[in-house]
């Protein structure tokens, strides 16, 4: 009869290789975890952007306004909504428009993923395609204007701008001044 030592079995030992069931159990419960910590912030960092980009949008007319009214040159604020382009210009004495001539007003004002919905004026109505144009006289904004932009997961933001000066940011898509 053959006999072994304690703790040695004399049938032969399994290989080495692969995963142990309770193994794989452990990882798969840690990624899952890991998810679930971690994709809630992705969702709100991306609202985070959106609400940025309102933001800067706003001060960014509030600034062209000011300075439209300080340096008694015309400007123009330029929306191609469905894209993510704005772009600030000058007009210039010969009636053509060209660099605001600040790099802060070059930079682009939205971020990655944020576009412009549409944009809303009582004498140019709705625009939702192609470009709007915004207008800022020696006298600062020439009309109220409704922009609303749109981020990942069709979030929305409104930006209302009023010829007194103040620009206002809300939540959500709104029509209406409240």
């Amino acid at each position: 009869m053959p006999t072994s030592r304690a703790g040695t079995s004399s049938s032969r030992r399994p290989s080495p290789r692969g995963f142990t069931l309770m193994e794989l159990l452990v990882v798969i419960a840690l990624l899952s975890l890991v998810a679930v910590m971690v994709l809630p912030k992705l969702t709100v960092s991306q609202t985070m952007e959106l609400n940025r980009s309102a933001r800067q949008l706003a001060a960014t007319i509030r600034y062209v306004q000011d300075r439209s009214i300080t340096s008694k040159t015309p400007h123009r604020m330029r929306l191609e909504p469905g894209t993510g382009t704005v772009r600030v210009t000058r007009v210039l004495s010969d009636g053509s428009e060209g660099s605001p001539g600040e790099s802060f007003l070059e930079r682009p004002l939205l971020a990655e993923g944020v576009t412009v919905a549409d944009v809303s004026t009582p004498r140019g109505g709705k625009v939702v395609s192609g470009e709007a144009v915004v207008r800022f006289d020696m006298a600062g904004l020439g009309d109220f204007t409704v922009i609303h932009l749109k981020g990942e997961r069709d979030t929305a933001m409104t930006v209302m701008a009023y010829p007194s000066g103040k620009v206002t940011v809300a939540d959500g898509y709104v029509e209406e001044p409240q």
